[in-house]
């Protein structure tokens, strides 16, 4: 009651805000109230005119009208009270009215009451009731304005009829005036309660319009709706923007003539308008339908979500609902899409895309009894390609490939890209066993014809590993691991060749593991000796250095032939940190020889792109003391093919140090004359395949030997013969000009030890005791 009255502030509403709604309330009521004032006012004029007198009267109704008057500039002074707050002093003054006009009227109950007749007094009674029960009304807005009001004029009524004798009317009027405050107080709460849901109403229709509108103003989303058959009606300008016409245009017209395009006339939809059209006809909710439409001939996807709409008798009247152009998106995920699948490059389906493919084929193999196959394809000397022309030359050399892939292939099969310069094909119904061969064969003879590349012409090979499915592996994973196995025995055999998976292939795989997996451990476990093999002069027979030679006594394996463990090295890259070891100890063991004697110490490719190589000949020489004229550095050919100005930079290096640099398997390789000109070789080693050949009586081989030496000489290079393994063989490269020779016939490579004993004597007698 004190809250409704306004003498307290209970409850989580805002009642500064609902007190001024009250009494911006009021303005509207003050004419009602003030003409109703001025009847009654008239009516006690005229009755109490003789018996009270003119002056009076006029001074009464002056007064009434002059609080009437204050009251209705303080309600029009009010009127804003809802958008701001209610001073203290304003609400003194509001109230002060009710007060000044309930005196006038009880002052005219107790004066003008006595002086006329009874039927007078009796009327104007009856006024004062009036006033009591039409202040409900007037001011029902305020209760306490009404209360105040009530009890002034209902304490003089009370007054004037005990004064008079009429004990039971003032009872009754004291009865009545308790039930009008109290009916009073009872109006304003449910006036009160009302006005607190209609601003909950106007606050949430406020929300609602602002959302809306934000929604609408939002270029993607619009409203939509239809009628019962199926045409648009209340067209939004968001939706009109979307169909790509004015809103006039479109009302009436039915939805999907208006996304459908030029299929509304053939009544070829596509499948999402179907599902579309289903949903309306069902009358069901849906949401996020995505569907594919055409306005003005070009094709969109839009998303859409509906509701039935019905009345309040539950009749269904239409559909009603939101919708977004999701196009960009779309396309967005599409190419997400097809970038998870193919690739970028070459366009054909990627390692994803194929383990799925292959996957199908197996099934398929499984349901219908018959053979898949997955053929591996790696490019040779690919990298020669990258290396030296770049790798924009190389992608567009990649791309001729993929073309020449997919011509080779049919319905069949699927072609795609694993990665660098590695393809696969899988075949799906792969029963002819002659057919894997034939396309195999075509693969290489296809990918080794020329490309024209820009300005350049290249050269490639190709070569290829398959396996069939299921007989060489039951799950996708085995079938590409042992397809892969046979692609290696390929490249290892030289490359250009076609390998079929075999099961031994798989056992020397894991036996590969096993050994890189020792390999590993071997330095730590200090498994690594060097060994020596002498070369001598030509002429004398003297020793004139050792080249040592790394040899691997694995706990595990036993004695492993360098030719198997120094590529695995390589491919490993463990080559780096073995190199690093042979060269420490090399020169350490050849600070105990003559000081003429030099060490050779062979030098990977993978040592020499280090870019602390240089940094680690300096602590070698500095940790044995060896001269570094003693220390030769052994280097292939294929150091030139990856990265050889990094190559030719530390090899300088070493150079300035004062070693000295041989060039071993000289011609074997990819020999270029560009080599010897770019870098000052002390020696070039000729290889054994040569000197055996020669030995054999071959025209080439003699030939070659004698334009290295020749060429040798010519640039102040010494020449090694390797290889010699009898007398025959050292007299003929020592009449062919070779300045040093190394072989069986002069030493086998030896330990440190009888490399030592050597020169326990006489050093120049080393080469008597070798041949002993």
């Amino acid at each position: 009651m004190s809250a409704v009255l306004g003498l307290s502030d209970r409850g989580d509403f805002d009642w500064s805000r609902l007190r001024g709604l009250q009494r911006a309330g009021l303005s509207e009521l003050s004419f009602g109230r003030a003409y109703g004032q001025a009847l009654f006012a008239v009516l006690v004029f005229q009755m109490y005119l003789d018996s009270v007198g003119l002056v009076a009267l006029v001074m009464w109704v002056g007064l009434l009208a002059a609080s009437h008057t204050r009251g209705v500039m303080i309600d029009r002074r009010l009127s804003d009270a809802d958008r701001r707050k209610v001073s203290s002093s304003e609400h003194f003054e509001h109230i002060l009215s009710p007060v000044l006009t309930g005196c006038l009227w009880a002052a005219a109950l107790l004066l003008f009451a006595p002086l006329g007749t009874p039927d007078e007094a009796m009327a104007l009674l009856v006024l004062a009731i009036l006033l009591v029960a039409g202040a409900v009304f007037f001011q029902l807005t305020t209760p306490l304005n009404i209360i105040v009001f009530n009890t002034i004029v209902l304490i003089g009524a009370i007054l004037q009829q005990s004064a008079t004798g009429h004990l039971f009317a003032a009872g009754g009027l004291l009865l009545f005036g308790i039930a009008a405050n109290l009916g009073a107080i009872e109006v304003a709460r449910l006036h009160l309660a009302a006005r607190i849901t209609q601003d909950k109403l106007s606050e949430k229709e406020q929300v609602v319009s602002l959302l809306l509108r934000e929604f609408e103003e939002n270029e993607a989303d619009w409203l939509w709706e239809v009628d019962t058959h199926r045409r648009v009606r209340s067209v939004s300008p968001r939706f009109a923007y979307a169909l790509g016409m004015a809103d006039r245009e479109a009302e009436g017209r039915p939805l999907l003539e208006l996304i459908a395009g030029k299929g509304w006339e053939t009544g070829n939809f596509p499948a999402s308008l179907h599902d579309l059209s289903e949903r309306l006809r069902a009358r069901e909710n849906f949401s996020d339908l995505t569907v594919q439409v055409t306005i003005k001939g070009e094709e969109r996807w839009w998303a859409l979500s509906g509701s039935p709409i019905r009345d309040e008798r539950g009749r269904f009247v239409g559909f009603r609902g939101v919708g977004s152009d999701v196009t960009e998106q779309r396309q967005t995920s599409e190419k997400i899409a097809y970038l998870a699948r193919y690739d970028t490059l070459t366009s054909l389906p990627n390692r994803l895309m194929l383990t799925e493919a292959l996957g199908d084929a197996l099934e398929y193999s499984r349901q219908w009894r018959t053979r898949c196959a997955l053929l591996m394809v790696d490019l040779d000397r690919f990298k020669a390609v990258n290396d030296s022309l770049g790798h924009m030359t190389g992608d567009k050399l990649l791309a001729q490939v993929s073309a020449r892939l997919q011509n080779l292939t049919g319905d069949n099969s699927m072609v795609g890209r694993l990665g660098g310069d590695e393809f696969a094909i899988v075949i799906r119904d792969a029963s002819n066993p002659d057919f894997i061969h034939m396309l195999a064969a075509q693969l290489i003879e296809q990918l080794s014809e020329p490309y024209q590349v820009d300005e350049h012409t290249l050269y490639v090979g190709a070569s290829v590993g398959s396996a069939i499915g299921p007989r060489d592996g039951k799950t996708v994973e085995e079938l590409m691991r042992n397809a892969d196995l046979a692609l290696y025995r390929a490249k290892d055999a030289g490359g250009g060749e076609h390998c079929r998976f075999e099961p031994m292939l798989h056992a020397s795989a894991e036996e590969r593991r096993k050994l890189e997996a020792s390999l590993r451990k071997a330095l730590g476990l200090d498994e690594f000796v060097l060994h020596y093999q002498p070369v001598v002069d030509s002429r004398t027979e003297n020793v004139v250095s050792f080249e040592a030679l790394v040899r691997w006594n694995s706990s595990d394996h036993g004695f492993v032939s360098p030719g198997k463990f120094i590529p695995l090295a390589e491919d490993t890259r463990l080559i780096v940190p073995i190199g690093k070891w042979v060269l420490r100890e090399a020169c350490m063991e050849a600070r105990n020889w003559p000081e003429n004697i030099k060490v050779n110490v062979n030098v990977s490719p993978e040592q020499l792109l280090e870019p602390d190589f240089h940094q680690d000949v300096v602590d070698c020489l500095a940790m044995s003391g060896l001269r570094p004229e003693r220390l030769e550095i052994e280097v292939t050919e294929s150091i030139f093919l990856r990265d050889a100005s990094i190559a030719r930079n530390a090899l300088e290096q070493a150079m300035a140090l004062g070693c000295s640099i041989a060039l071993d398997d000289f011609g074997t390789g990819y020999s270029s004359l560009g080599y010897l000109r770019k870098l000052s070789f002390s020696t070039i080693k000729v290889d054994r395949t040569f000197v055996q050949g020669a030995a054999q009586g071959s025209n080439e081989s003699l030939a070659i030997i004698n334009a290295v030496v020749a060429m040798a000489k010519s640039m102040n290079m010494s020449t090694t013969a390797e290889g010699v393994e009898d007398s025959e063989e050292a007299e003929m490269v020592r009449d062919l000009g070779c300045d040093k020779i190394q072989g069986y016939y002069f030493g086998r490579p030896m330990s440190r030890e009888d490399a030592l004993d050597l020169f326990k004597n006489d050093p120049s007698l080393a080469h008597k005791r070798l041949r002993a």
